[in-house]
């Protein structure tokens, strides 16, 4: 171990206030320290900016060639296509790609960006609506990092998304033209800029229209299957009335409609949805779900791109929005008032 080396990682152990084997065992073979322990190693390691030496003098002779790509939910199918535009731009750029489970957890999402830092791969695309509150104010430090699908409020860095609040507008707009005016918001988790963009775009269609908006309609969720089902338990038993959802993912709108069959409600019939993303399975679900498609492999091929530039020493901070398209199937009708 050189005298650099050695006095780095008493630097990293004082600070953790850990011992250096510690340190050492958190860095190499995180899975068998403590998770309290590990992530106070971690904040360490990014305080005192610390890289081993063996490791980054492997990364001065060549790149690992790898860049991660992080998601929300690995369980998800809305990141598959995204993932195909990642890595058919990876291959010809001569890069590999390793998809990373954020599981909606920031402390997983601060790990892989120590990995990065730490030279195990060359930058880390991140789909996470999350990011460490403790490195908003490092984004000079940072390793390259490039945004997809979501936006990180508060810090300026490559990013790839849609206009969440455009799209959410124009698909509110097609349900209150089928005459709905009681209609749920199927929300993301606040204050999470995405759930915020779809949220602000749902009350502009209804301020646009004339309606006063209700709280009451309002259910915040985390885009899964589940929680759509939750989402519709609960209004039916507070007996909310309404006659049409937007969900902010197709995930919960595929919930909701789920729910509220084994509830003895139909669709559209008795209740009109439309979802978010146009996943594979908007199109075979039955109705077929009228949703807000996303450019997924398109927008993973100029994440790809954006990263490329940030490793060859590109360092502002682009946005690329992409354009949305409502796609009608058959998940909405005209408003028919039921008893409520």
């Amino acid at each position: 171990m050189s005298k650099e080396q050695g006095s780095n990682i008493r630097e990293v152990a004082a600070i953790a206030g850990v011992s250096i084997a510690t340190v050492s065992r958190a860095l190499q073979q995180p899975d068998k320290v403590r998770p309290e322990t590990r992530k106070k190693v971690f904040d360490a390691v990014r305080q005192a900016n610390f890289v081993p030496n063996a490791q980054a003098a492997s990364f001065r002779r060549q790149s690992n060639n790898t860049v991660i790509l992080l998601v929300r939910d690995i369980g998800n199918p809305f990141y598959l296509e995204i993932y195909k535009g990642v890595e058919e731009a990876a291959s010809e750029a001569g890069y590999k790609v390793l998809m990373g489970d954020a599981r909606n957890d920031v402390s997983r999402v601060a790990n892989h960006i120590d990995m990065v830092r730490q030279k195990h791969a060359d930058g880390l695309i991140l789909m996470t609506g999350q990011f460490p509150r403790e490195l908003l104010d490092q984004v000079d430090n940072l390793p390259p990092i490039v945004i997809a699908s979501e936006t990180v409020a508060g810090i300026a860095l490559p990013t790839v998304k849609v206009d969440n609040r455009a799209a959410s507008k124009n698909a509110m707009r097609h349900l209150i033209e089928a005459g709905h005016k009681q209609i749920v918001h199927l929300a993301g988790p606040f204050p999470e800029t995405l759930a915020q963009e779809r949220f602000d775009g749902y009350r502009d269609a209804l301020t646009e229209a004339g309606i006063d908006y209700d709280e009451t309609l309002l259910v915040s969720g985390d885009y899964s299957i589940e929680s759509g089902r939750q989402a519709i338990t609960g209004l039916l038993e507070r007996s909310i009335y309404f006659t049409a959802i937007f969900a902010s993912s197709d995930q919960m709108a595929i919930g909701a409609i789920s729910e509220l069959r084994a509830r003895g409600l139909s669709v559209p019939g008795d209740v009109s949805v439309t979802g978010f993303d146009d996943i594979i399975f908007a199109n075979a679900f039955e109705p077929p779900l009228t949703t807000v498609r996303q450019p997924r492999q398109e927008m993973g091929r100029k994440a790809m791109a954006l990263m490329v530039e940030r490793l060859n020493g590109k360092r502002t901070a682009e946005t690329i929005v992409m354009d949305t398209e409502l796609v009608v199937r058959g998940s909405v009708a005209r408003c028919r008032p039921r008893q409520p």
